[in-house]
């Protein structure tokens, strides 16, 4: 049988069942079709038309079956979809971004994972036995921290809000298939020709509105089939959850609402169906049976039809504090959606002008874009981008074959698309941006903050997108209240606030059971202060610094000021962290080179930033200083060249660990690419001082990266490790293991639809490399890394790690340190022409710029000013 044929009979089987059985018969036919048949509905052998002539977007000859690999993602960061481009039959995936099991909606007692107040003189008598074993230990070790963790409790998951069901009543076979995912106007397409017709679905999501449209339409002027549109909700899919009740609103409005779990957080969507020459019907399911009932919207006669959707929850940011009892409680959605929907309800092209209106201001290639190469050659375009992936091949170190130009662009480009999509609600892009299927997810699709959630904002400041403030909102609101409870139970410290490395949506700062090695991370705040500094140093916006940068910044600069104590190890009057682990990594020990080569970064950013503050407290700044000198900098080598991953020398060469923590001062810190002599030597260690020059660190930095290995491991096999190191070798000048490295992950672990895949399983979606491998292009092209103080020159690096295979290309809108904006264009592998432009708000600095090693200008900024350089 035909692919086309199984479609059609799909298609009137689906169409005599009830609604709920044809809900899960959708849902099971859409993950076996491909897998079964095998057959394409269309061997192509061009893009298809309509398709981007900048070849910036994603194309398939057949739909997708697979949720992880080959279903394509669209959304607003309020809600967002995934879009598999059936024909007679569209299964849509939901989500919502604060959609959440667990917390305090499933569990009033839930307490973010914390020590109850009374607990607090106990669990610190642990923490000092802790500290005294790692102090006595002949190795510095202990296998213990004792009472400090708690069980996770009702941690809950980001969760799917089911399934939008478009069938349409269609007959004939299915010729001239494709879909596509364009990345110039953000939205999702399928075109086919059916019968006499030819048939178009689109699909995407409208900031403006926070609202996503599917309109179907016909090119052939004639009426389109009967459409129905139906809700499948989770939990007809999903033994165990409750019934959500799916009704008519109005006559051209289905209303869903429902429970995530018994009892747990409240959801509702609500869709309204438009029209163009037709006539729509609502009708409600028969019944009483609650399990089973559904209402089903029937569009006839009609040449253009639509259905435009809103979501919302009774979550709310703002109750996440003690003043509302740490509640995360608010009103029911309804009145906000029913408003909502109001301000969507035009014709889908008036939708789809001002999404392409906000898509310009905000996302456009005018502002900003990067070219390797000469564009997309007729031979890629001709290609699906599922065989781009199959036929592309890994680049060795030597050599000039390998890679892909096209594929890399796109995939650069699509990093940017997938945080534009996700970062713009009220919550940060998560460990799957804001897609995720099922009930429960991969982690919990949770903010793991010991490296993913840092590189999901690596292309943020770079790539000229404005994405971080539900970042920085998310620190404040969901952090920093409950986090300044953690840091006085836990830690008996009564200043500032701290978290650990997983947290959810509903303030989960104690450190979590399940093992030192992912939950004893009290660095995670200082690690995520990176950003909040770089926001700063990168636009120079003092209003926001004053109200919410700055207070983040001292908050976990003033708990970091008070966990530093004594090294009663090696009494060699440093101060240290104890007890730590380097993030995934044994032993739990003392002076991990991690977390002080990150809080010795967060107290020069205190002192970079406080005159711009407007704060008074000096006797604050004064300790920071005094502290920062006494601290030990994490910077030691070790017995066999490397740098090592704690104070004391306990790092094996065969260890190629995924995580690399303790070179966190090569990228995305400085502390170590950067190091200064006359500011972190000498480095005290064994009763003994020792003075490093800045090419011993490096070099030992560099030893350590090359045992690390090239991210496959016993450990794992994900992306994000294979373009943190691409992005390492790029900040140390190394084009080959750069390019190597990232073809590496190209080819490893990105899907047919260019999801990063965490293994070769391909059964687990994880963002964080797809926002990642952005970052790492960005820094093999422009470097601008911070610098420990504010008199030091910006140095920026043009093509600092130019792989031989992007011998032509162009960049425009790349932003640095400074407020200054980069564009630049090379040729034959070598720099021809570069303008800087400084933004008018900036603040005066020294700059120095360097290409191929050389310093090639050397002036001090003002504001508004433009630079031209030639080589």
């Amino acid at each position: 049988m035909h692919f086309a044929d199984v479609l059609k009979a799909t298609s009137h089987y689906l169409l005599s069942l009830p609604v709920d059985m044809a809900c899960m018969t959708a849902s099971y036919i859409l993950r076996v079709l491909a897998l079964t048949l095998g057959i394409a509905v269309h061997t192509a052998n061009s893009a298809p038309p309509g398709f981007p002539a900048s070849g910036n977007g994603l194309w398939y000859d057949k739909p997708g079956s697979n949720w992880v690999t080959e279903l394509l993602p669209i959304g607003n960061g309020y809600i967002a979809a995934m879009v598999p481009g059936g024909t007679s039959q569209e299964v849509t995936q939901l989500n919502i971004e604060s959609l959440w099991s667990g917390g305090p909606f499933s569990d009033p007692a839930y307490n973010g994972g914390n020590h109850q107040q009374s607990e607090q003189a106990a669990v610190h008598q642990s923490l000092l036995r802790v500290r005294q074993a790692i102090f006595q230990s002949p190795n510095g070790q202990t296998g213990d921290t004792g009472l400090l963790a708690v069980d996770a409790g009702a941690y809950g998951s980001y969760a799917s809000a089911g399934n939008l069901i478009t069938t349409m009543n269609v007959t004939g076979s299915v010729s001239n298939y494709f879909r596509w995912l364009d990345l110039d106007e953000a939205v999702a397409r399928t075109s086919w020709t059916q019968g006499s017709q030819s048939i178009s679905r689109e699909s995407f999501c409208a900031h403006p509105t926070q609202s996503c449209t599917q309109r179907t339409f016909t090119t052939s002027r004639t009426t389109l089939p009967a459409i129905t549109y139906a809700f499948c909700p989770l939990s007809l899919v999903t033994d165990g959850l409750p019934a959500p009740s799916v009704t008519c609103l109005d006559s051209s409005t289905l209303q869903l609402t429902g429970l995530v779990a018994a009892p747990g957080m409240a959801y509702e969507i609500l869709a309204k169906v438009g029209t163009v020459d037709g006539s729509v019907i609502c009708t409600p399911a028969a019944g009483t049976d609650s399990s089973k009932l559904n209402a089903t919207i029937t569009v006839i006669n009609s040449t253009e039809s639509w259905i435009t959707w809103v979501g919302g929850t009774n979550f709310d940011l703002d109750a996440g504090d003690e003043a509302h009892s740490f509640s995360f409680k608010g009103p029911d959605p309804h009145s906000s959606l029913v408003q909502l929907l109001s301000a969507a309800s035009k014709p889908a092209s008036a939708l789809f002008q001002a999404h392409l209106d906000d898509l310009k201001a905000t996302f456009s290639s005018e502002s900003f874009s990067l070219t390797l190469g000469q564009g997309p050659s007729r031979s890629d375009l001709a290609q699906a981008t599922s065989d781009l992936i199959d036929a592309y091949q890994i680049a060795y170190p030597g050599t000039t074959s390998g890679g892909n130009l096209y594929l890399e662009n796109l995939l650069f480009n699509y990093g940017r698309y997938l945080l534009w999509s996700s970062a713009r609600g009220v919550l940060p892009a998560n460990l799957q941006g804001k897609w995720a299927n099922g009930y429960g997810n991969p982690w919990s699709a949770d903010y793991h903050v010991n490296i993913n959630l840092q590189m999901n904002y690596w292309p943020a400041e770079s790539t000229g997108l404005d994405l971080t403030k539900s970042l920085f909102d998310y620190m404040e609101k969901n952090w920093a209240p409950r986090g300044a409870y953690t840091a006085q139970v836990l830690y008996n410290i009564s200043r500032g606030w701290v978290v650990h490395n997983e947290l959810n949506v509903f303030g989960h700062t104690g450190m979590k059971a399940g093992g030192p090695l992912w939950a004893n991370y009290p660095e995670a705040a200082a690690w995520m202060m990176i950003h909040v500094w770089d926001h700063f140093d990168y636009t120079n916006d003092v209003a926001w610094w004053k109200s919410q940068g700055w207070p983040l910044l001292k908050g976990v600069a003033e708990f970091q000021l008070d966990k530093l104590i004594p090294d009663l190890r090696f009494n060699d009057s440093t101060l240290i962290v104890n007890p730590c682990n380097s993030p995934e990594q044994s032993p739990i020990t003392e002076g991990c080179s991690h977390a002080m080569q990150l809080i010795w970064q967060l107290f020069n950013a205190v002192e970079k930033g406080f005159a711009a503050s407007g704060d008074t407290d000096t006797a604050f700044l004064q300790e920071v200083r005094d502290k920062r000198a006494r601290m030990d900098k994490g910077i030691h080598i070790g017995s066999w060249g490397q740098l090592q991953e704690w104070k004391v020398d306990l790092d094996s060469p065969t260890d190629t660990h995924r995580h690399l923590s303790h070179l966190i001062g090569v990228y995305p810190g400085y502390a170590v690419s950067g190091y200064t002599p006359s500011i972190q030597g000498p480095i005290a260690a064994n009763g003994t001082k020792t003075r490093y020059t800045t090419q011993q660190v490096i070099d030992a930095a560099t030893v350590s990266l090359i045992h690390r290995g090239n991210g496959t491991g016993p450990d794992a096999d994900s992306g994000w490790e294979k373009v943190w190191r691409a992005a390492m070798w790029a900040q140390l000048d190394n084009e080959d293991e750069f390019y190597h490295e990232l073809t590496y992950a190209l080819y490893e672990n990105f899907a047919a639809n260019l999801f990063s895949v965490y293994d070769s399983s391909a059964s687990i979606f994880q963002i964080d490399a797809n926002f990642g491998f952005t970052g790492a292009v960005m820094n093999a092209l422009i470097q601008a890394s911070d610098v420990p103080t504010l008199s030091a020159p910006l140095t920026i690096k043009l093509l600092p790690a130019l792989p031989k295979q992007w011998a032509d290309g162009s960049i425009r809108g790349a932003r640095v340190r400074g407020s200054i904006s980069v564009d630049m264009q090379w040729a034959g592998g070598r720099l021809a022409k570069a303008t800087l432009k400084v933004d008018k708000n900036a603040r005066s600095r020294a700059v120095r710029v360097v290409y191929q090693g050389r310093q090639i200008a050397s002036f001090s900024t003002s504001p508004g000013s433009t630079r031209s350089l030639r080589v």
